[in-house]
């Protein structure tokens, strides 16, 4: 039996029935010339040929001393045949049945008696082309890792043979010296030093270089308790277009991209005559995983709070607070030493654990807005059993108070947008997405 790291715990334990807590993704394949009717099947029986779990794939909670939540189990066998499923959309097979089925898959808990992971292979589409639906709980896997399990999966060459995410082959990594601190000793040394590491964190990030702090954000329509039913809407965009606002203005891709969500969200409030004087805060997770860390298990994640800006009208003066906002709260990040880092995660943090309480939602300021997560993607074009990888969009996690959440990721040459948000809160969730062109295109206007 293995105990579950504290942050791990935390998803299981804010999970209920209006907050389900995994993480998915919707991706899009183009299968090849040559496919059969009966390709998506015989594909999935050729998955199912391979029955061996790797760990992250077997793992349950599991009750310890009567405890619940507190450590995983491991089932020697998986029913991959339950974890694994096929289905069809009806006829025509437009995009909005397939995201219809895939808002409720995303909005249904994961069976806390069998490991906590999914696939959905949905066939059907007008145009010819099959989806791939899969969600991991996030106590088991954070974005980062499970973009990286997924691209794993697939390959540049379109002949290569097929290999399914629970066994792919493990990957060697470098090992680091050891330093003789251990052990019980190592974690005491660690213990000791993590009051310092707080005092120069708020020192440091919350004084000297003016850090954004929790708890300054207004409220908004987002900003409130939601319900158990999702939303998704999906959306690419060509990279080259994020590029050339880049180039043009000096700034980072992540920038450009904050600032189109911000444009996208001051419209959305601006068209129901909600914007609040105050700009909105985004919550931005960033990775502490390595380049080489193919590691699937736990979470490794920290987060910076960003000035969105949505106060000022103007596209480019928007686009520079952004720019000023994140860059002010990486330069914090890279004063720190690794453990120093892990401290001023758990603040940063911090305010999401308290947003999981019962009624939080209610109460007071919002610590931040909204989540918004830039996740690494693969650059070159990538095939899955022949088939060719169109879109992969992720599916993240609406907290209470947090209505709508906004995840993308690279894949060639797109970023492919995922938003996710509470059915009750945000019918017209879809409306967010013709902000974001349009707030793009004002960009492009005012840069040229």
């Amino acid at each position: 039996m293995e105990f579950i790291a504290p942050l791990d715990a935390l998803f299981l334990l804010a999970e209920s029935r209006e907050h389900p807590m995994h993480v998915g993704s919707l991706q899009l394949f183009e299968p090849p010339e040559d496919a059969g009717p009966n390709y998506l099947r015989e594909f999935r029986d050729t998955l199912l040929a391979d029955k061996t779990c790797r760990p992250t794939f077997r793992k349950r909670p599991a009750t310890w001393l009567g405890a619940p939540q507190l450590a995983w189990t491991q089932d020697a066998e998986v029913d991959l045949d339950y974890h694994v499923k096929r289905s069809a959309l009806p006829a025509p097979g437009r995009i909005g049945q397939l995201l219809d089925h895939a808002s409720t898959l995303h909005s249904a808990l994961l069976d806390r008696h069998r490991p906590l992971w999914e696939m959905h292979f949905v066939e059907g589409l007008a145009d010819g082309r099959f989806a791939l639906y899969s969600k991991m709980h996030h106590a088991l896997i954070d974005g980062v890792s499970a973009q990286r399990l997924l691209r794993r999966t697939l390959t540049t060459e379109p002949a290569n043979e097929p290999m399914p995410p629970w066994n792919l082959p493990r990957k060697e990594r470098a090992r680091a010296p050891r330093t003789g601190r251990g052990g019980l000793l190592g974690g005491l040394a660690a213990a000791s030093s993590s009051t310092a590491a707080l005092m120069k964190a708020a020192r440091t990030g919350l004084l000297q270089q003016q850090l954004t702090l929790p708890f300054e954000a207004p409220r908004t329509l987002f900003n409130v308790p939601i319900g158990g039913a999702r939303t998704c809407a999906v959306r690419s965009w060509p990279m080259d277009r994020i590029k050339q606002v880049k180039k043009a203005t000096g700034t980072t891709v992540n920038d450009v991209v904050l600032a189109m969500s911000a444009g996208a969200l001051r419209a959305y409030l601006l068209e129901r005559d909600a914007l609040p004087d105050k700009p909105m805060t985004a919550l931005v997770p960033m990775s502490l995983r390595e380049a080489d860390d193919t590691d699937t298990q736990g979470v490794k994640i920290a987060a910076l709070l960003c000035n969105l800006g949505t106060d000022i009208a103007d596209p480019l003066a928007r686009l520079q607070t952004v720019s000023e906002s994140t860059r002010r709260n990486k330069e914090v990040y890279r004063s720190l030493t690794p453990a120093q880092t892990l401290a001023v995660a758990g603040l940063m943090l911090s305010p999401m654990a308290a947003m999981l309480l019962p009624g939080f939602a209610s109460m007071g300021t919002p610590p931040f807005n909204i989540v918004i997560s830039n996740v690494p993607g693969a650059r070159e074009p990538l095939y899955w059993n022949g088939s060719r990888l169109d879109a992969s969009y992720p599916l993240s996690i609406p907290l209470d108070g947090q209505a709508v959440n906004i995840t993308l990721t690279s894949n060639g040459d797109n970023l492919d947008f995922g938003l996710v948000g509470c059915r009750r809160t945000l019918p017209d969730l879809h409306r967010l997405l013709d902000h974001l062109e349009d707030s793009l295109t004002a960009m492009e206007d005012a840069a040229a």
